[in-house]
C-alpha cells in the first residue's frame, strides 16, 4: 500500500477549507444575534422568524418554486426524449445542439435569451424566465439520461421487441422503468439549477417576477444582514438535499459515458 505524503493531507485540507469555510460561516452568523456581521455576539433564532415574515422575501420564494417546478418537468421531458435519441442516433450534430446551452458561458446566454425574447416581443417575466431556464436545463438532463442508457442492458429492450412489443410499448414498459432513477436524478438537478439561478435570470426577469436570488442580491446590495445569512442557509440545504438525492438515484449522473 502506497503511504501518501503528509504534504498532500494538509494540501487537501487547505483545498477543502478554503471551499467550504465561507459556507460554514454563512452558516454559523445566520444564527448571529447582531444586525452587523463583524463580531459574534450571541446565539439567536430571530432572523429566520423575520425571514418567515418577509413578504418580499416569501413572493420571490414562490415565484422561484413555481419557475423550478415547470421548468424542471419541461426540462425532464424534453432532455429525456433528447438523451434517448443522442443514445440511440449516432449524430454529431444533435449533441452540439443539446449540450451548447451548457458550454456557452451563462453571461452570454442571458444576453442571447434577452434579445431573443425583445426580437419576438415577449414580455420579460415569469414565462421568459421559464423558456429560459428550460433551454439551460434540457442539456442537464440529457446528459444524466444518456448516462443511465448507456448503463442499461439493451438485451431486455431487444427480448420486448422479439416478443411482439411495438417500440412505444417496449420503451414505456422496460426501457422507462429501468431509466427511471436517472431521468428523476435529472428532475431533481433541473430543479437544483432552476432555483438557483442568478446571470440567466438577471437577464429575463421583468416586474413582478423576482426570484430568491435576485431579491438575495439586492438585499446584499444594501447590506448583508444576517437574514440574508439565514434565506442562504435555507438554499444551501435544499441545494445540498437535492443533489445527493439525485447523486443516489444516479451515481454516474455527472459523468458523460461513452456509447
Amino acid at each position: 500500500m502506497n503511504r501518501r505524503s503528509p504534504w498532500l493531507w494538509v494540501a487537501a485540507f487547505l483545498a477543502y477549507a478554503f471551499l467550504y469555510a465561507p459556507l460554514v460561516i454563512v452558516v454559523a452568523y445566520s444564527f448571529n444575534d447582531s444586525r452587523l456581521n463583524a463580531e459574534w455576539v450571541g446565539f439567536t433564532l430571530s432572523w429566520y422568524r423575520k425571514l418567515f415574515q418577509n413578504e418580499q422575501m416569501l413572493k420571490a420564494a414562490w415565484n422561484s418554486l413555481v419557475i423550478g417546478i415547470t421548468a424542471s418537468v419541461v426540462s425532464t421531458v424534453l432532455g429525456t426524449m433528447a438523451g434517448y435519441a443522442m443514445y440511440r442516433f449516432r449524430s454529431r450534430l444533435l449533441p452540439v445542439l443539446v449540450l451548447a446551452p451548457i458550454a456557452i458561458p451563462e453571461i452570454l446566454m442571458g444576453v442571447s435569451l434577452l434579445i431573443f425574447f425583445v426580437l419576438l416581443n415577449i414580455s420579460l417575466g415569469m414565462v421568459s424566465i421559464v423558456l429560459s431556464h428550460i433551454a439551460f436545463c434540457v442539456g442537464f438532463v440529457a446528459i444524466v439520461v444518456r448516462s443511465r442508457l448507456a448503463g442499461m442492458d439493451e438485451s431486455l429492450t431487444e427480448a420486448a421487441r422479439d416478443l411482439g412489443a411495438t417500440p412505444w410499448r417496449a420503451f414505456r414498459l422496460v426501457t422507462l422503468p429501468l431509466i427511471m432513477p436517472g431521468v428523476v436524478a435529472g428532475a431533481l438537478m433541473a430543479f437544483t439549477l432552476s432555483i438557483d439561478d442568478f446571470v440567466i435570470t438577471f437577464f429575463t426577469a421583468g416586474v413582478g417576477s423576482t426570484t430568491l436570488p435576485l431579491q438575495i442580491y439586492t438585499m446584499v446590495k444594501i447590506s448583508v444582514s444576517p437574514e440574508v445569512n439565514a434565506v442562504s442557509t435555507l438554499l444551501m440545504l435544499l441545494t445540498l438535499a437535492l443533489i445527493l438525492i439525485a447523486s443516489r438515484l444516479s451515481p454516474g449522473a455527472l459523468r458523460v459515458k461513452d456509447a
